[in-house]
Order: structure tokens, then sequence, then C-alpha cells
């Protein structure tokens, strides 16, 4: 089947964190659901591997006419280079999608547990604004967000505007690398572990980063005594 290739241009690009940019694309007419992703295709190589980058969607599906991406930059990636060194307010970049199947339960009596490290925090934020936004009523939300230092913290004034007005609502910040930190210190899995020790069937967990904390997190989980099915995820390299 052909793939349908869509152009949009740059309507903004702002820095979320000192290594992080955010990149609003114009997408009229183009429906998705939170927690999907699009996968740009880069004038960076010749092959499909070399040129295709999928990025979560950040933005609500009711937000309007754009898309969101938070991307990270790496030193050694030939994509982010791209996209932070030339691309600029105005430019075309080509994409399809939206795409994936990691999207919001369809059980809203449930309590989601979102985990996630880095700009994994994406597709969260995208499921936060449209359960704001379309009032929806899960029994509770708990965002459990693992980064490096405090700089390095994505949408904080979001997160502690909603914990304001949100009563349901809750966030932990586990920092790594931030001996001056007051919370939480080390890596995400010693929140969930404390907060979820007793063992639920009313509990989805949505977990969303780079591999290696997903995979642990998923045994960990298992091993706790949760089923395969209340454990979702999505990878990122």
């Amino acid at each position: 089947m052909a793939i349908t290739w869509n152009e949009s241009k740059v309507e903004r690009i702002e820095y979320l964190a000192a290594h992080v940019k955010r990149f609003v694309i114009r997408s009229s007419g183009v429906t998705f659901k939170a927690g999907q992703f699009i996968t740009l295709d880069l004038p960076i190589g010749e092959k499909r591997l070399q040129r295709w980058r999928s990025y979560s969607i950040a933005s609500a599906p009711s937000d309007g006419a754009s898309l969101e991406l938070c991307i990270v930059q790496s030193a050694s990636g030939l994509g982010t280079r791209y996209l932070f060194e030339e691309v600029q307010v105005g430019s075309v970049l080509k994409w399809k999608g939206p795409e994936g199947t990691f999207i919001l339960p369809a059980d809203t009596g449930k309590a989601l547990v979102m985990v996630c490290t880095g700009t994994g925090i994406a597709p969260f934020r995208s499921m936060l604004r449209e359960i704001r936004i379309k009032n929806m009523s899960y029994k509770s939300v708990h965002l459990i967000f693992g980064t490096r230092t405090e700089a390095d913290i994505l949408f904080r004034e979001e997160l502690e505007q909603l914990t304001r007005e949100w009563s349901s609502f809750r966030y932990d910040i586990v920092l790594s690398k931030d001996p001056d930190w007051g919370g939480y210190s080390g890596h995400v899995h010693q929140v969930y572990q404390e907060c979820y020790s007793e063992v639920s069937s009313e509990v989805v967990f949505l977990l969303c980063g780079w591999r290696s904390m997903v995979d642990q997190a998923v045994d960990n989980l298992i091993g706790m005594g949760y089923e395969r099915s209340q454990v979702l995820f999505e990878l990122y390299g």
C-alpha cells in the first residue's frame, strides 16, 4: 500500500530545556488519538532507515490545527542535528501518520499510572491535556517523570498547574544527577514500587522512554503481581 506523505510548515520552535526543543507544525485536517506518533522523512540520507525518525505528538487532538513535537538533541544523531541546526520557522517538514496503539485505555474507571523518562513525557502530555479538555473520568492519574537535573524538567509549569486544578492528578519527579534536589533521587522504579506495592486490578500502567527503563519496569510490575494486560508501553530508541 502506498504511503501518504504530508508536508507542513514549521510554525514555532522553542527550547523547553538546554537540549530539548518544541517544534510546532501546521496540520489542518489531521486527526489522531492522544499518545500516537508521526514519522518525519528528513533529507539526511538515501535509505529509509537513514531518513525516517518517529516522534510522539505532545499536543492533544483537541488542541487545534497544529502538532507539537518534543525532541531531544543527540550529539551523534544526524536527524536531530538537521532539526536543531537546519530547520527554522517556515521550513517545510515531510511526514506520515499519525500511527500507533499507545493510547488512553477505553475504561475510564481505571487509575492511570504514567511512567516516563526524558522526552518520553511527550505522549503523556498529549493524554493529560485530552483528559482535561474532554473531562474524562479516570479514577486517578499519577505521572512519574524521570530526568537528570531540575533544569531538565519538561512542562513543569503545566504540571504544577494541573495539580492545583485537578484533585485526582498527582505527579512525582525523579532526578538522577541533581544532588541538591529535595524530592526523589535515582530512578523512576522506586516510586511505582513504593506507591503501588499493593496489587490492584483497577490500575493501568503506561510506560514511555528508553528501552532499558521500559524493560525493567515491565519486569518489575509483572514480578510485583500485575497482569501483563495492565502494562502498556512505548519504546524510544
